[in-house]
């Protein structure tokens, strides 16, 4: 009933959205001599910071059109590799002189949290001079008809496999957050079947392998409340007319208003700053904010077997650091990868997966050898950062790249595999 609240407010304010829209057409237009006054300002910022507030974002483009490679500039084209009803494995093919010794491939695995794989452009641009980038590009499941099925944790370590299978042995893989579980356990199975398509190197980055180490408000409460809670208190339809009517998913606007309850000053703040730049004319600043907001505000719904079965294995009762997690009745053994080098990145000021949840996972995979794992705790930045803006890219990207640098290539594996 709540989504359908949702979605009945949303359509009710449409008129008022229009309306706000023009206003602000009519009070920006250089022709209209109000539009240089205080006074006309005023009208077209409230107008567009109402039209803002209110509206749904749609899924945002990459959008990334070029990079730099040896110093110069060249195309960069998305293509599609992979594809299955709950993702696409992107590829930016960059336009590379024939011949040229091929880059390392890096397989990125976005967070399926609530934002699209968009949040991570900054993170595509800090690689792609230096490697051949892919992305999982995770679909919203109020998109995906019931027809095509159901989608779990299972399921979401089975797309991860089948992935490693099609960029073959020797690729990199970074998990960004949430991925960090599911990547973890797919690479220890595939070492524990002998699968010869295994990861060179594997890096973690914010990612809740052991949430009982320095809790945050998000751990607690999964672990307070418990799966029945999630249960029945945030699963919900997708309302008609969309693709995926009827499936049961964790809706998006219910991610992001937790996101946004635990900062919530923040973006007030943000927003009544907005507010004064566009008032004052700052047109840099106001940019600023309409491309941070237009990515972040940008959410897409969760399969409801995916986010419940997460939020009990991952949160709950932490199955993962316990021994206890298994993927369709085999168990998942992290003991069991010996040949894949680890990395673990946080950040100091991560709200989200506190310090100490992503570097468990060396505690967990014992036979990795020292020369092969390292671990870096970022200064100052917080959950965002370690994923993105500037620090991302001056400290920690190069890290990551010299990692798979010296680990390119794995030692020799025990067993033939497939």
């Amino acid at each position: 009933m709540y989504y359908q609240l949702y979605e009945l407010n949303h359509a009710a304010l449409q008129p008022a959205r229009a309306y706000a829209h023009a206003l602000r057409l009519l009070y920006a237009n250089p022709f209209n001599p109000a539009s240089a006054t205080p006074w006309g300002r005023t009208i077209a910022a409230a107008a567009e910071v109402f039209e803002r507030t209110t509206r749904r974002y749609g899924k945002p483009e990459f959008g990334i059109e070029s990079t730099v490679v040896d110093g110069k500039t060249v195309a960069v084209k998305e293509e599609t590799v992979w594809a299955r009803p709950f993702c696409r494995l992107l590829h930016f093919a960059r336009d590379l002189p024939a011949g040229r010794k091929p880059d390392r491939r890096i397989l990125m695995v976005a967070p399926m949290s609530g934002h699209y794989a968009t949040l991570l452009r900054g993170t595509v641009e800090a690689m792609l001079p230096h490697a051949e980038v892919y992305i999982t590009d995770w679909a919203d499941a109020r998109m995906v008809p019931l027809s095509d099925g159901r989608f779990d944790l299972d399921d979401y370590i089975d797309y991860l496999i089948d992935m490693f299978r099609v960029l073959g042995p020797g690729t990199h893989v970074m998990a960004v957050c949430q991925p960090s579980v599911p990547v973890l356990a797919a690479v220890a199975l595939m070492e524990a079947r002998g699968d010869r398509n295994l990861p060179a190197t594997m890096t973690l980055m914010g990612g809740p392998i052991d949430t009982r180490r320095n809790p945050t408000a998000v751990n607690r409460l999964a672990e307070e409340r418990g799966t029945e809670w999630f249960r029945d208190n945030v699963i919900m339809q997708v309302p008609w007319p969309n693709p995926g009517f009827l499936r049961q998913v964790y809706p998006g606007f219910l991610q992001l208003s937790g996101f946004m309850s635990m900062n919530l000053d923040r973006h007030i703040t943000a927003h009544r700053e907005f507010f004064m730049h566009l008032v004052e004319g700052d047109g840099d600043s106001a940019e600023k904010h309409r491309e941070f907001y237009d990515e972040y505000l940008a959410v897409m719904d969760l399969t409801a077997e995916f986010y419940l079965q997460t939020v009990d294995t991952v949160f709950v009762r932490h199955a993962l650091p316990k021994g206890e997690m298994t993927h369709r009745g085999e168990p998942v053994d992290p003991a069991a990868i010996r040949s894949v080098a680890l990395l673990t990145v946080e950040g100091e000021n991560d709200d989200i997966s506190g310090v100490g949840q992503t570097q468990a996972a060396h505690d967990l995979c014992i036979n990795i050898p020292e020369a092969r794992r390292s671990h870096h705790l970022q200064p100052v930045v917080g959950h965002y950062g370690v994923f993105n803006g500037s620090r991302f890219r001056a400290e920690i990207a190069p890290r990551i790249l010299d990692f798979m640098a010296t680990h390119a290539a794995a030692p020799a594996r025990r067993n033939g595999g497939r």
